[in-house]
């Protein structure tokens, strides 16, 4: 059985950083591209950051390029996303997903989602 068990939401006000975590178990996670989504109140689910197998390559959104990054430690099965100047727009529930041999881009679907995590940001 996959899981993907998501932490490090949490309150945080303008201009704060958060680094969220994603444990991946019941999958070879060598084999597996990641990637991180969010979904804000009345809007629809959205890649942010993803990263390929090994961690060589990474893609991010317009949106959070230079304020977010991805990494992933294949030894201890999990994905990280470090955000930082954080503003009111980020606010959204973080979702980390996990796609079989993919490469990082803009992804729509993926092979396995976690239950997310809340992010606000105050003004």
């Amino acid at each position: 059985q996959v899981q993907l068990v998501e932490s490090g939401g949490g309150l945080v006000q303008a201009g704060g950083s958060l680094r969220l975590s994603c444990a991946a178990s019941g999958l070879t996670f060598r084999n597996y591209a990641m990637a991180w989504f969010r979904q804000a109140p009345g809007k629809e689910r959205s890649s942010v950051a993803s990263i390929s197998l090994t961690g060589g390559a990474t893609y991010y959104s317009d949106s959070v390029g230079g304020r977010f990054t991805i990494s992933r430690d294949n030894a201890k099965n999990t994905v990280y996303l470090q955000v930082d100047s954080l503003k009111p727009e980020d606010t959204a529930v973080y979702y980390c997903a996990a796609k079989r041999y993919s490469v990082p881009g803009p992804w729509l679907d993926a092979d396995f989602w976690g239950q997310g995590t809340q992010v606000t940001v105050s003004s």
